[in-house]
Parts: structure tokens; C-alpha cells; sequence
């Protein structure tokens, strides 16, 4: 697969437009698109995101209401993949919490052909992007969407392959969780390598977790008749990936590149020194009272850590020199 290709020179290219194209407004091979009868009326530049071009969508339903919709422009198969990613995870989220995620429209590509470019198109929803949510109130959100999410293959995985941030995940069907994240955890280094360069000081203590501590923390999650269930998770969860909703109240979810994991995984996240509100301990406190620890309980702190190794060289691989990879 082709790297990710640089928003940056895209966005320049543009001098200030925001592309738009025919696939999102007529839909006629991405029925998936714009909502049939619905009427495009314009876009405009709105957000930030280090990966995509982001815009906001005005268009009218068949009924003369005037409605807004989301929009994220990615460049090459990579932005492909990571598109397509979120769309299929949202879908999956938003059939579970409809509150809690905008509503995925559709996804596509871009009838131009050079470059290859993709969308993502979603309900649009103001949010407050800048206060820290209620612990309790968002804590217990999460935890119900984890609870009530359901494998549908009874596997770790996931069925097109998600992204977090540029990087893309390892996911493919596996039975035993430590197998599934030995697999995503040498999958990030191997980025972080080809990202950075060698470092064979990270590359032994790479072998070393991969051999040693993995199967020695996650084994025992699924020995001697002990199950844990694979949940769906955000993928991506930290304080920049969730915003409030300003009519409704409620916290949302979004940039989402998902997986069916162990529970805890999400959490590994707010350890990492790239979170900075989810690193207050009442957060993952809120969070057990809802969903408790696995067995043995006394390990969660060491699996937490082990998690956040990923979180870590993951934001190291698709950010070159960063102090996470060291940290």
C-alpha cells in the first residue's frame, strides 16, 4: 500500500477551495452519498485535521429543509483505507449509541482520477471540542457500548482495516486476544522503524514484550476457562477524538478506527503523554465502576501499560522525531 500522501502540499495546491466533486453531490455510482432528492447547495472549509481536508456541507431535503453535513477529503489508497475505516466503524457505533457518534452518511471515491481521492460524509453536529467531559456520565456511555457490542465472528478483529491517526491497525480475525496484539503491537513498531530508522535498543525490547510479557499479562485473560469478550472500540480514544454536543449535552465520539478487543485496550490510550484530560486517574476510576477490571484484577495497572505501548509508538510512527518513541 502507498504512504499517506501530504495534506499539507494538497492543501496548498488548493489555494484556499475546498475540493469538491461530483461523486458526493450526485451519487450516482456511491449511492451512499448525499441522501436521495437531497439538493447540494454549497461547502466551505471548517475544522482541522492533520490527515484530511475537512469541510462543512449545506444542502436541502426534498422538503425545502436546509440540512448539514460533515465532510473529510483524503488523498491515495492510504487515505482510502483510513476513510473507509471510519465510515465502517461509525457505522457500527452508531447502530449500537446513535447519540453517541454523528451519523455516517456515506463513503466514496472521487469520480476525478488524479489524485486518487476519497470521502467520508456524516451528520454534522456542533460541538464543544475545548471541556473536558463529565467523567461519570462519559465513562458510563463508553462502557455501555462496549458492554452491548457483539464480535460477529466471536474473534478479535475487524472486517476492513481502521486506522489510528495515518497508521494504519492490524486487524486480521484472531481467537486469542494476546495473539491479536502481539500482531497489532509488531505491526506499529515495524511502522515506527520505517517511520524513525533503526534503533536496535527498541528493537530487542520489542522482542522481548512480544515473547515475554505478552503472553505472560494477556495469556492468562484466556486460560484455564477464563474468557474475555471482544468489544468494539473507538480505536483512537483520547480527549481530541470526542467532543460535546452543543444542543443535546451529550458527549460524542468521532475519528473513529475500530476494532473488537479487549475492553481495557481503549483505555491504554490516556496513559500515553499525547492525552492530557484522560490522564487524570478518574477517568479509568469511573470507567471500572462501570465495567470492572479482568482477572486478575491486581495485573490491570501492568495490562494498562502494556496497552499504552502501542499508543505510544503508534503516535511515534506517524509523527517522525517524536519523544513518545523514548518515553
Amino acid at each position: 500500500m502507498e504512504g499517506p500522501v501530504s495534506i499539507k502540499e494538497i492543501f496548498a495546491q488548493l489555494d484556499g477551495k475546498f475540493p469538491m466533486d461530483e461523486a458526493v453531490v450526485e451519487g450516482d455510482d456511491f449511492p451512499t452519498a448525499l441522501p436521495q432528492g437531497t439538493t447540494f447547495q454549497s461547502v466551505e472549509t471548517f475544522g482541522t485535521s492533520a490527515w484530511t481536508i475537512t469541510g462543512r456541507v449545506m444542502a436541502t431535503d426534498p422538503d425545502g429543509t436546509e440540512t448539514l453535513y460533515f465532510l473529510k477529503v483524503a488523498y491515495g489508497e492510504h487515505g482510502g483505507t483510513m476513510l473507509r475505516g471510519e465510515f465502517e466503524s461509525s457505522k457500527i457505533i452508531y447502530g449500537l449509541m446513535p447519540k453517541f457518534i454523528p451519523e455516517p452518511v456515506g463513503f466514496g471515491k472521487f469520480k476525478v482520477q488524479n489524485p486518487a481521492t476519497y470521502f467520508y460524509l456524516s451528520e454534522f453536529v456542533d460541538m464543544d471540542v475545548a471541556t473536558a467531559p463529565e467523567p461519570a456520565e462519559f465513562t458510563g456511555r463508553l462502557a455501555e457500548m462496549h458492554k452491548t457490542s457483539q464480535s460477529p465472528t466471536g474473534q478479535f478483529g475487524f472486517h476492513v482495516a481502521t486506522c489510528d491517526g495515518k497508521m494504519a491497525h492490524t486487524v486480521e480475525w484472531e481467537e486469542s486476544w494476546a495473539v491479536f496484539y502481539r500482531k497489532l503491537l509488531v505491526g506499529v513498531c515495524k511502522l515506527d522503524l520505517e517511520t524513525n530508522g533503526p534503533w536496535p535498543e527498541l528493537e530487542r525490547a520489542t522482542e522481548r514484550v512480544a515473547t515475554k510479557v505478552i503472553p505472560r499479562l494477556l495469556g492468562p485473560l484466556q486460560a484455564e476457562g477464563q474468557k474475555i469478550k471482544p468489544c468494539i472500540i473507538h480505536g483512537d480514544l483520547w480527549e481530541g477524538n470526542m467532543g460535546i454536543n452543543l444542543e443535546a449535552g451529550d458527549t460524542l465520539l468521532f475519528d473513529a478506527g475500530s476494532y473488537y478487543a479487549h475492553n481495557e485496550m481503549e483505555l491504554g490510550h490516556w496513559r500515553c503523554e499525547f492525552s492530557s484530560v484522560f490522564r487524570s486517574e478518574t477517568y479509568t476510576r469511573h470507567y471500572l465502576q462501570n465495567y470492572p477490571a479482568a482477572e486478575p484484577v491486581d495485573e490491570f495497572d501492568d495490562r494498562n501499560r502494556l496497552y499504552s505501548i502501542k499508543g505510544a509508538i503508534n503516535y511515534s510512527a506517524g509523527h517522525p522525531g517524536s519523544i513518545l518513541r523514548k518515553t
